[in-house]
């Protein structure tokens, strides 16, 4: 039952969310702040996370190749469509589950018991509004860049793993990369990481909109957002992949 009930409250957050801004300009300026925030400070973290996954799948394939039955270039198609497919979308969207969804939660549920949004109510903002949209619509549109850049480096670190141990040639690890490759695929992960993105900042601020108490119930609802975001994520992943693989 209570569960039913933060699933309404949720959506009743959302109806509040996205309604068209009462000033353009503020909404430009803070979308471009969660930019920077949400988007530009996530890239370091998903370069490194994204490299060392590819040149781990690609190792891990390539040391478990024992059939003569299969072509060389078998690593590379792999680490392409696990990189699309699973590992980009899925793995970099929970990892930044964390960071990303533990920060807006702090930060919201800071501003909620100190009192700043509700002098925002106060002054006839609509909060959720001011606060959330701007956050809504950077996961939605800077985070397929993400993905992709994730994709790209992940495929890379694949590269330079196989080249410094010399077990696959890059001619043969390319080819590789190009064999059975499927436009479909990069839509799927990217529609994909889009819900994943539109995820993790809704619930993460619903967790710190809704913060009750202090500092430690603050650090409580990080927890919380993060824990919900991730099962949620998987929970996602399951069924697009239900609906557009199947």
């Amino acid at each position: 039952m209570k569960l039913l009930i933060e699933i309404g409250r949720y959506f009743i957050m959302l109806s509040y969310v996205f309604r068209f801004p009462e000033k353009g300009g503020v909404f430009r300026k803070r979308v471009m702040a969660e930019i920077q925030e949400i988007g530009v400070g996530s890239i370091p973290l998903v370069a490194l996370l994204s490299v060392f996954i590819g040149a781990v799948i690609a190792l891990q394939t390539a040391s478990n190749m024992d059939s003569p039955f299969l072509p060389a270039y078998t690593v590379g198609y792999i680490t392409q469509s696990s990189t699309i497919l699973e590992f980009s979308p899925t793995v970099i969207s929970l990892i930044l589950s964390g960071k990303i969804g533990s920060n807006i939660t702090s930060e919201i549920g800071t501003m909620r018991i100190s009192e700043q949004i509700d002098a925002l109510d106060i002054m006839g903002i609509n909060s959720l509004n001011y606060i959330v949209l701007p956050k809504i619509v950077v996961a939605i549109f800077f985070f397929p860049v993400l993905i992709i850049l994730s994709m790209a480096l992940s495929m890379t670190g694949g590269w330079i793993a196989l080249t410094l141990s010399g077990l696959v040639s890059t001619e043969t690890y390319i080819l590789g990369l190009r064999s059975f490759f499927l436009v479909g695929n990069i839509w799927y992960a990217l529609t994909k990481c889009i819900v994943f993105g539109f995820i993790i900042v809704s619930i993460s601020a619903f967790f710190g909109y809704y913060t009750k108490g202090g500092s430690i119930e603050v650090g409580k609802s990080s927890t919380k957002a993060v824990v919900a975001n991730s099962v949620v994520i998987l929970i996602a992943n399951f069924l697009l992949t239900q609906l557009i693989l199947f």
